[in-house]
């Protein structure tokens, strides 16, 4: 057996597993863990617990300890260095005239380190810019690019629903979307309706994708010939939260019957 401790650094961020080290922790306590990027502050949203070996496929990076008041104080501290970061970092994309556009500056818990994320249409060389800010910090300097719903989480919005962008909110990992989602539910198939404020298909269509696909697995498909109480009919539409088929008779009359009162007509 293994014991694993889950922790983000972000809210709604991925969760990362590391060795808790016997460290007795539990949910919303801060952690200090050495990671690729440097010392970083992180804090428990699962508890340690026991798995298999086999189920920890790397080795796991050990927590260092839990955070001292000096470290979160540090960690403010840095946060409001990082707004001074990005606008020193503007000022340079403006001068090199890079195509890109900032999006957060982020240093390490022990400000070795600084990182700055940004979104572009294509890819950029920033070779220059990354040689300007490490003259002018005097530390490790590095750019990541983002896609767009990166984007679209690290500056938060609102979405056609009115509620704070799910991304920001509880999704830790973007789920892949599809077109097929849409169809399925119905949805017209217009992108302005189905897309997100990043200009991708919406991740709330992945929601209730696999209780549409089930629903609609029940319910005998359009202009598809069945038996009714009133006789043969072809469907015409349907209902899948009241399981109801809309059926058109014979005499060109609608009617909406139950789903047990329908059944296919075997040729």
């Amino acid at each position: 057996m293994a014991e694993i401790v889950g922790i983000r650094f972000k809210q709604a961020g991925k969760v990362y597993y590391f060795d808790p080290t016997g460290i007795d922790l539990e949910v919303n306590d801060c952690i200090v863990v050495s990671t690729s990027r440097g010392l970083e502050l992180g804090r428990v949203v699962i508890s340690p617990k026991q798995v298999l070996a086999h189920e920890v496929t790397t080795p796991l990076k050990p927590i260092l300890r839990k955070a001292e008041p000096e470290d979160v104080k540090r960690a403010h501290e840095f946060e409001a260095q990082e707004q001074e970061a990005l606008a020193e970092c503007g000022k340079l994309i403006e001068k090199l005239g890079l195509p890109m556009k900032l999006l957060s500056a982020e240093y390490n818990l022990n400000g070795s380190r600084l990182t700055f994320l940004f979104s572009a249409g294509e890819r950029v060389d920033f070779r220059e810019l990354v040689r300007e800010l490490t003259n002018r910090f005097k530390i490790r300097v590095e750019l990541r690019q983002v896609g767009p719903r990166d984007e679209a989480k690290l500056l938060g919005g609102f979405g056609r629903c009115g509620r704070p962008l799910c991304c920001i909110n509880f999704l830790s990992e973007f789920a892949p979307v599809s077109i097929r989602m849409a169809k399925e539910q119905d949805l017209p198939l217009n992108p302005m309706k189905i897309s997100g404020i990043c200009g991708r298909l919406l991740c709330c269509l992945a929601y209730e994708s696999e209780q549409y696909h089930a629903m609609k697995g029940k319910l005998p498909k359009e202009g598809q010939r069945v038996s009714t109480p009133m006789g043969e009919a072809r469907v015409v539409g349907g209902n899948l939260f009241k399981e109801m088929v809309i059926v058109k008779l014979e005499s060109g009359t609608n009617v909406e019957l139950p789903l047990s009162d329908v059944s296919n007509i075997n040729h």
